[in-house]
């Protein structure tokens, strides 16, 4: 059973109210890299929390960037590749 699901949705981040074009695999507002509590697996729009997610740090091994989510409403914790049009200074940012 595949648990990723492709869904291209675009959106306004709850967070900072930027609009967001959706390639379907879009997690993050690329501007302030906030993001929405709504899939129990990337892309299936089955989760009930909602909570916004916090962009709470980051890791860098194997020549890319992934960014730690927690959400505030639910505490749950998931990392996310970063984009290359994300605000990369938002995320230096995080360690500081």
């Amino acid at each position: 059973m595949r648990l990723f699901r492709r869904t291209k949705e675009s959106f306004t981040c709850s967070r900072c109210g930027a609009f967001v074009r959706g390639t379907g695999y879009t997690n993050h507002c690329p501007s302030c890299l906030w993001s929405k509590h709504v899939d129990v697996h990337p892309g299936d729009r089955a989760n009930l929390c909602g909570g916004l997610m916090e962009p709470i740090d980051f890791d860098h091994g194997h020549g890319e960037y992934v960014l730690i989510h927690r959400c505030v409403a639910c505490r749950f914790v998931r990392r996310y590749k970063i984009a290359h049009d994300d605000n990369f200074e938002a995320l230096i940012a995080l360690r500081h």
